[in-house]
């Protein structure tokens, strides 16, 4: 069985990841933390960013798209409003696999609790976006 996707609610929730990290990341949000915390220049080229600004795009379509097959499955296994089974799917997939894992890494890497805290809720908030989007707009069934 191939999951039902409603690929313009996928499109809406990979660009709701491009306006949530937008507004995550200004400055006056948590931007000069997170520049500070992540060592990271602010100041450096507009141009440096493309490369990992498409890279984000497409891994945030990806991520929109197995949230929203993830989500048909699990609507499908356990009933109930699509919109609240797609929220619960997007909360365990951040649990088990984003938060989990970078917080390994952060851990071994000696990245600051402050750093990864910040990155794992910035995570959460952009798959509760996306969750939403991809729940209030389900796929057509039949």
């Amino acid at each position: 069985m191939v999951p039902e996707i409603n690929y313009w609610a996928v499109l809406l929730a990979t660009v709701s990841s491009m306006v949530v990290g937008s507004i995550w990341y200004a400055p006056k949000v948590f931007g000069t933390r997170w520049a500070k915390l992540a060592n990271v220049d602010m100041e450096r080229p507009a141009a440096t960013a493309m490369w990992p600004i498409i890279t984000t795009l497409i891994v945030s379509f990806i991520t929109a798209w197995v949230l929203a097959g993830a989500s048909a499955i699990s609507w499908h296994f356990y009933g109930g409003p699509f919109l609240w089974g797609t929220i619960v799917t997007g909360v365990t997939l951040w649990a088990g696999f984003t938060a989990a894992r970078f917080i390994t890494h952060d851990a071994f890497e000696g990245r600051s609790t402050k750093l990864t805290t910040l990155n794992i809720a910035h995570e959460l908030v952009t798959v509760l976006v996306m969750a939403v989007l991809i729940g209030v707009w389900p796929p057509a069934l039949g």
